[in-house]
């Protein structure tokens, strides 16, 4: 085993901290509301760090230290353009205040009240198909990790290790979700997102200041030239390149050359030639952020967890902040273990990696690998064990989340609308349960069975467009355009999933069969193209057709446009209590900057600091860009920027640990506060009556 004894006493504190956290939260939870929404009584810094940690996921570091070591630095350029982008999203409350003053708790219940119950149910359920698909491979990564990390045996006492570690985490994450519901998961999450930016901020320091930035320069500038002489090497067994003449073969060698200088890990404009993480890559997530805000329901209960529509806002635009700890680690770690691969001085490491990767069965298996084993090899004692404790609160804060999330689309989005009619508490909190159960041993047999044969980032993409390829057009038009129509939102829903299913059944299907030779030889070629189509490629077709269709066949209809005031309880329709951004008197300044009334002076620092950190890295990724596509910069000038960018982040992030902490326990005293002593609607559960 990797782990020292001091390593595993540190897993069992940080487990045992865990238990403890969620174990006073079990006689707060009252209602079905209490279970699902945590009697919506989360305050900003709460549903911040919370949704943070769930987002993090052992799965997601697992794969932005896959995606980072391919991408180098272009990971942050491009990031910056999406600065801009994300910041007016969240100010503007975009997606997220108007479905909130829905107070719907679940987005098929939006669609029941904007479109129909049939189809309430039907997007439960392509909903539930692309989550618990997407969701089906965390276990098997998350089991695989510590396996690698941990140094743990194939096989102990006759039991196969690897099931048996699935089994393991998955009962810890249904405890902590079976325990108290989202109020749980929310306290649950607090301390161990906490806990994790702090030790992800930890690493990085020790890190960086672990290897010198001249290794550094010098392995990222090695990557093209490095790239060029494996693929040359590769020809040698090629009998076509063999049969060539001399002169041939020297142009052809040439060409790989050449071609590889646009696959720069430093300058983000020489990224052409990037397998899969290049700027296409990054231009489809920046229209994904847009078009799909809300779309993704796996940590869907936080929304509806704000104590107010503005917490829940602010909870959004505070993530900007929150997230900086996490995309310094996403950036600088992956880069730091691609020297240690690559770079002369770190040989011994370099070998001890490639010695275990060669025991992993599938190339998949080897790039996800990668990186945990560097860091199991690199990382000292303490801080190794830190770091597992850390993976271990993030796979669980992810599946507490991800378990309430599917279980409860599909009992409150499928089940209860086929009955119609409601539950009694105790039955649907016991119907919950046992569809959190059925979730959790679906993915355990998926992650069992199904050979994952793309990159995770790549998979996500494509499994999540199933739902959130056709339901952006969906949202957007059900809260923003009176003309939407119930049958423009069933043809988006049936375009963005027949694309995104068909691309993933395609990738599973090999074509070998068709020999080039036969009459299928064609048929063989286009199939061949169409597999290359990879799973972000396949998200942007299924967002476009998608929104073209839902566009086109609401122009068709010949409906009355939509009670909007109905739907977002305003004007006549609104709930006493609720506060709102329009405001007659408020003043013209606050109202150019999208803050109202209910805005407090610290509300309005967090904006205009908001404003101020993306609105200068945004002038930097726009002069930035400007200047390299009129000049060649030097890798030396663009390695200088990168790390004043890291000591920049590493300085604000610190910050970020302090200012949450404070904030999160502050929100955590006023939730417990109010569970305690709030009034509030134990018959809320999410019941739409008949229009």
């Amino acid at each position: 085993m990797n782990l020292h004894l001091i390593d595993w006493l540190i897993v069992l504190i940080v487990l045992f901290g865990m238990f403890y956290s969620v174990s006073f939260s079990s006689g707060l939870m009252k209602s079905v509301t209490d279970f699902l929404s945590a009697g919506r009584t989360a305050g900003r810094y709460l549903i911040s760090v919370s949704s943070g940690i769930a987002g993090l996921g052992a799965i997601s570091v697992v794969m932005f230290l896959e995606m980072g070591y391919e991408a180098g630095f272009s990971l942050a350029w491009w990031g910056l353009s999406q600065g801009i982008i994300i910041l007016m999203l969240t100010m503007s409350g975009w997606v997220i205040y108007r479905f909130r003053s829905t107070r719907c708790l679940t987005l098929a219940q939006f669609f029941e009240k904007r479109y129909s119950r049939k189809f309430r149910i039907f997007t439960g359920i392509v909903a539930f198909t692309a989550g618990i698909i997407n969701f089906g491979i965390f276990p098997a990564v998350g089991a695989q990790f510590f396996i690698s990390y941990c140094g743990l045996p194939d096989v102990y006492m006759g039991i196969p290790v690897y099931p048996l570690v699935m089994i393991v985490l998955l009962c810890i994450s249904l405890y902590f979700v079976y325990t108290g519901g989202q109020i749980a998961v929310i306290i649950a999450d607090f301390f161990q997102g906490i806990f994790a930016t702090l030790v992800l901020v930890i690493v990085v320091l020790y890190l960086f200041f672990s290897i010198g930035w001249d290794q550094v320069e010098y392995s990222l500038e090695q990557t093209p030239i490095k790239l060029a002489i494996e693929e040359i090497d590769a020809l040698e067994d090629d009998e076509s390149f063999m049969a060539l003449s001399e002169m041939e073969q020297e142009e052809r060698k040439s060409d790989i050359n050449e071609r590889h200088e646009n696959s720069s890990r430093i300058n983000p404009f020489k990224t052409s030639h990037v397998e899969d993480f290049n700027f296409w890559y990054f231009l489809i997530g920046i229209i994904g952020i847009m078009y799909g805000s809300m779309s993704w329901q796996g940590s869907q209960a936080y929304n509806s967890s704000a104590k107010s529509a503005h917490e829940a806002k602010m909870g959004s635009v505070l993530a900007g902040f929150r997230g900086l700890p996490q995309g310094l680690f996403f950036l600088l770690v992956p880069i730091l273990i691609y020297v240690f691969m690559n770079h002369a001085d770190y040989q011994h490491v370099a070998a001890s990696v490639e010695l275990s990767l060669q025991d992993l069965d599938t190339n998949t298996l080897r790039s996800q690998m990668r990186g945990p084993l560097v860091l199991s090899t690199v990382l000292p004692i303490g801080l190794l064990g830190a770091f597992a404790a850390l993976m271990l609160a993030a796979f669980v804060s992810t599946h507490d989340t991800y378990l309430h999330s599917w279980a409860t689309i599909i009992v409150q989005d499928v089940i209860m609308p086929f009955r119609n009619k409601p539950f009694d508490k105790d039955t649907h909190l016991k119907v919950l349960r046992y569809a959190i159960l059925g979730v959790a041993i679906f993915i355990f047999l998926f992650s069992l069975l199904f050979q994952q044969n793309q990159k995770i980032a790549l998979f996500f993409a494509i499994t999540a467009a199933i739902f959130a390829g056709g339901s952006g057009a969906v949202i957007i038009g059900g809260l923003y355009w009176k003309r939407g129509t119930t049958s423009a939102a069933w043809t988006a829903m049936i375009v963005g999933a027949l694309i995104s299913v068909g691309g993933v059944l395609v990738k599973q299907v090999s074509v070998d069969w068709l020999a080039d030779t036969s009459s299928f030889g064609q048929l063989k070629g286009v199939l061949e193209f169409i597999r290359n189509i990879n799973g972000q490629e396949y998200w942007a077709i299924s967002m476009g057709c998608s929104a073209l269709s839902y566009v086109v066949v609401s122009l068709m209809g010949n409906t009355e446009p939509f009670d909007m005031d109905k739907l977002l309880n305003r004007g006549e329709h609104a709930i006493e209590g609720e506060k709102k951004v329009v405001n007659k008197d408020t003043q013209l300044g606050w109202k150019i900057f999208m803050m109202g009334d209910e805005f407090t002076k610290g509300d309005k620092l967090i904006y205009i600091l908001n404003y101020v950190w993306t609105g200068i890295w945004t002038l930097v990724f726009i002069i930035g860009t400007a200047y390299n596509l009129s000049n060649d910069v030097s890798d030396a000038t663009w390695m200088a920027f990168w790390k004043n960018y890291i000591y920049i982040h590493i300085v604000i992030s610190l910050s970020m640990i302090v200012w949450f902490t404070i904030g999160g326990f502050r929100d955590l005293k006023i939730m417990m506060e109010r569970l305690n002593t709030d009034h509030r609607d134990h018959d809320d559960d999410g019941w739409v009556e008949d229009k």
